[in-house]
C-alpha cells in the first residue's frame, strides 16, 4: 500500500492528462510541444541546477553508474530478443521497437524521478538524474540502431501483413510484392496544405493484394498501420473499398525510378490517387480489412481526422 500511495500522485496527473488530450481541443501536436520543451530544456536544466546545489563525488557514484549502464546494456538486449521469441515474433513489428524502447525510458525516467525525491529526498533526486542524464545517449543508440540497420539491410527482414476480415491472411516481404504485377503511373501529389508536386511511381496495385488474401462477406474498410509516429501516437489511415480496388491506388516501393526512400515512406507507401496527401498513408506495416471504423484509433478513420476533424473522404 505504502508504494501504491506514492505512485498514486503521479499516476493521477497521467490519467487526466490522457483525458485532457482525448476529450479537449488540448490534443496530440499540443502536447508533444510540452514533451519536447521538458525533455530538452526543463530535464538538463534539472541535472545541471541539481549538480550545482549538490556537488555530487563522482568516485563514490561510480558503481551506481556502472550499474545503470549493465542494466541499460541489459534491457536493450532483452528489447532485441523479443522477436525471436516463442509465440512473439508474429505479434512485433521489429522497426517499430526502438520507439517503443525509447518512450518506455522516458516514461521510467520520469516516475523514477518523482519517487526518488520522496523516498530519498535531494540527495536522491541528484543521483537519479546523474544516473538518467548519462543513460539517454546509450538509450538514444539502442533505439536509433535498428531503425538505420533496418535501412542498411534494404528491409530484408521487413514483411505487409494483410489480415483482419480476409480468409488467407498474408505476410508479403518486399521481394514477393516486387514480384507481383506492377504498375507505374506519373501522379501529382495535392497536399492538404496547399502545395503539390509531381512524380513517378511503381507499386503493385492495392485491389491485387487485396484479391490475393481474400475478403471476407463483411469487410467494408481498409486501415494502413504504419510505422511513424507523431506525438507518441503511431499514424495509421482508412479507406473503402471503392478506392481500394481503383487502379491507380497501388502500393508505392520505387519513386521517379529508384528505391523508395525513407523520407518518403520506405520500405512501402499508399498512393491514393483520388484523394489528398494526407491519406497516403507512408511506411505501411500492417493491412487490416474491417467492418468499421469505430472501434480503430479515435473512430474517425485516420490519424488527422481525429485530432484535426481532417474529413475522412479527402476527394480532388
Amino acid at each position: 500500500m505504502y508504494y501504491a500511495q506514492l505512485l498514486f500522485p503521479d499516476f493521477s496527473l497521467i490519467l487526466i492528462g490522457y483525458l485532457i488530450c482525448r476529450f479537449t481541443p488540448l490534443n496530440r501536436p499540443v502536447w508533444a510541444q510540452v514533451e519536447q520543451l521538458v525533455y530538452f530544456l526543463f530535464f538538463p536544466v534539472l541535472l545541471f541546477h541539481s549538480i550545482i546545489k549538490s556537488p555530487l563525488d563522482i568516485g563514490a557514484a561510480g558503481n551506481l553508474l556502472g550499474a545503470g549502464w549493465a542494466l541499460g546494456l541489459g534491457g536493450i538486449a532483452l528489447a532485441y530478443s523479443l522477436p525471436y521469441w516463442p509465440g512473439l515474433k508474429s505479434h512485433i513489428a521489429a522497426r517499430q521497437h526502438a520507439a517503443s524502447a525509447q518512450i518506455a525510458f522516458r516514461f521510467n525516467s520520469f516516475i523514477g524521478l518523482a519517487l526518488a525525491e520522496r523516498l530519498a529526498g535531494p540527495p536522491g533526486l541528484l543521483v537519479l538524474a546523474l544516473l538518467i542524464g548519462i543513460s539517454v545517449p546509450l538509450m538514444n543508440i539502442g533505439a536509433v540502431w535498428p531503425m538505420a540497420r533496418h535501412a542498411q539491410r534494404g528491409f530484408a527482414d521487413w514483411a505487409l501483413a494483410v489480415d483482419g476480415l480476409v480468409r488467407r491472411p498474408l505476410a508479403l516481404p518486399l521481394a514477393a510484392l516486387q514480384a507481383m504485377r506492377q504498375r507505374v503511373q506519373i501522379t501529382r501529389h495535392d497536399c492538404v496544405e496547399g502545395w503539390s508536386a509531381i512524380a513517378q511511381w511503381q507499386g503493385v496495385p492495392l485491389g491485387l493484394v487485396l484479391a490475393h488474401a481474400g475478403l471476407m462477406p463483411d469487410a467494408r474498410y481498409i486501415v494502413f498501420h504504419c510505422a511513424d509516429r507523431l506525438g507518441g501516437d503511431v499514424y495509421y489511415e482508412s479507406i473503402d473499398l471503392v478506392d481500394g480496388f481503383h487502379p491507380l491506388t497501388i502500393l508505392a516501393h520505387r519513386m521517379n525510378g529508384q528505391p523508395l526512400a525513407v523520407a518518403h515512406g520506405a520500405p512501402l507507401r499508399l498512393r491514393v490517387e483520388r484523394q489528398l496527401g494526407y491519406k497516403h498513408a507512408k511506411y505501411v506495416m500492417r493491412i487490416e480489412l474491417v467492418a468499421g471504423l469505430d472501434r480503430i484509433g479515435g473512430g474517425r478513420g485516420g490519424y488527422w481526422e481525429d485530432r484535426r476533424n481532417y474529413d475522412w473522404y479527402a476527394g480532388i
